[in-house]
């Protein structure tokens, strides 16, 4: 069984705690990893990428110049995609690049993530705590405490956590979420993975099942 350190809100390790092997002791399925990763990035994709056609181009619409007697050839149109500054020929129009993946699919995924980050040692816990209100410095002094390999950290926190989330979003280099929106590939972005108590208990129940 997995197990990660637990630390206070000042920085420092105070015990370890047991992690779920539904959830972090699962065998890395890559291709599950794949499939999850690529969904995700589609499905940030905007797609309002647009070309015009010949039919959208700002020319005129006459012809050049008369059909015969001047050795050249034949041309009927500036807006045709052949000539500089003419239509786009086949190029890219708005669309809709999300799909839907398989639920199954992106929980192997997720736990392939997690069970990764927990064998290489990178999950923490940290014990809860609340904040009357949002204070980036105290968040950056406690993750500066704790011993955090990498550039990128993923902070997950329980539902309903407005202050600490105001605190941790604007500290470089890391990532917050609710452990209701964990995914694939936020965890594979992050070198480590921060819990809170709660949210742990939270994921394992929602995603360990």
């Amino acid at each position: 069984m997995a197990t990660a350190n637990v630390y206070n809100r000042t920085g420092k390790s105070v015990g370890t705690v047991d992690l779920s092997d539904t959830l972090f002791g699962q065998k890395v399925h890559k291709q599950a990893l794949y499939e999850s990763v690529r969904n995700y990035l589609a499905n940030q994709r905007q797609g309002t990428h647009d070309t015009q056609t010949r039919s959208e181009v700002a020319y005129s619409g006459s012809k050049l110049y008369r059909q015969k007697g001047t050795g050249r050839a034949r041309a009927g149109s500036a807006r045709t995609p052949v000539r500089v500054g003419g239509g786009v020929a086949f190029g890219p129009h708005p669309r809709d690049y999300s799909y839907k993946l398989p639920k199954k699919i992106k929980r192997l995924a997720l736990r392939s993530a997690l069970s990764d980050r927990a064998a290489a040692e990178r999950v923490s816990v940290v014990e809860d705590f609340s904040m009357d209100a949002p204070k980036t410095a105290e968040m950056a002094k406690l993750l500066g405490g704790m011993p955090l390999a990498g550039r990128h950290t993923l902070v997950v926190l329980p539902a309903g956590s407005e202050v600490l989330y105001k605190s941790l979003r604007n500290i470089k280099g890391v990532r917050v979420l609710r452990y209701t929106d964990l995914n694939a590939y936020s965890i594979l972005w992050a070198d480590n993975v921060v819990f809170t108590k709660e949210a742990l208990s939270g994921a394992e129940e929602v995603f360990g099942s």
